[in-house]
């Protein structure tokens, strides 16, 4: 019983430690061209900390309970842990699985109104703040006129990811 007990708390320990360091542990083994690609699915820490204490605690269980020797006991305790395993690398793979939404480009501000942080000079760089999906997004923005601080501006083109060219609006 106290070789099952050991092997459910030992379970806990490496499950928490794999919470606690992340990516730290799975790391380790990186270096080594052998272990490869073992540990991105069913080999993962988290599945193998899930695998040990169900295996350890389900054993112990079985063992307290019902008076069978240890090896009906190891059965039961491997069959919870492959259990405990494979909804564990479900529900990682799950969560893993998140599909972001399309990242949003430059091009998707041409045709936005905006507002003049710092002053455009003619043929200079100054500063707008325009909304992109509800988010304000603050841009260098070059312009052909002077545009004043406070001031409406369209947003004509993408320069880059990080500026815009405008024109003042009219009105």
């Amino acid at each position: 019983m106290t070789l099952f007990l050991g092997l459910g708390i030992a379970g806990i320990v490496l499950l928490l430690l794999t919470l606690v360091f992340d990516g730290v542990l799975e790391g380790l083994f990186g270096g080594a061209g052998l272990l490869d690609g073992l540990f991105d699915g069913l080999l993962s820490l988290p599945v193998v900390a899930g695998f040990v204490s169900m295996l350890g605690f389900g054993g112990a269980l079985v063992l307290g309970t019902t008076g069978l020797g240890a090896g009906p006991a190891t059965a039961v305790g491997a069959g919870a842990g492959a259990g405990a395993g494979w909804l564990t690398w479900r529900l990682s793979r799950a969560l893993m699985r998140d599909d972001p939404a399309a990242v949003p480009r430059g091009t998707d501000l041409v045709g936005s109104p905006g507002s003049v942080v710092t002053a455009i000079p003619a043929d200079g760089y100054g500063e707008v703040l325009v909304r992109l999906a509800g988010q304000p997004l603050k841009l260098a923005a070059k312009s052909t006129e002077a545009v004043p601080r406070g001031a409406e501006i369209w947003v004509e083109e993408s320069l880059s990811p990080t500026s815009v060219a405008v024109r003042p609006a009219r009105s």
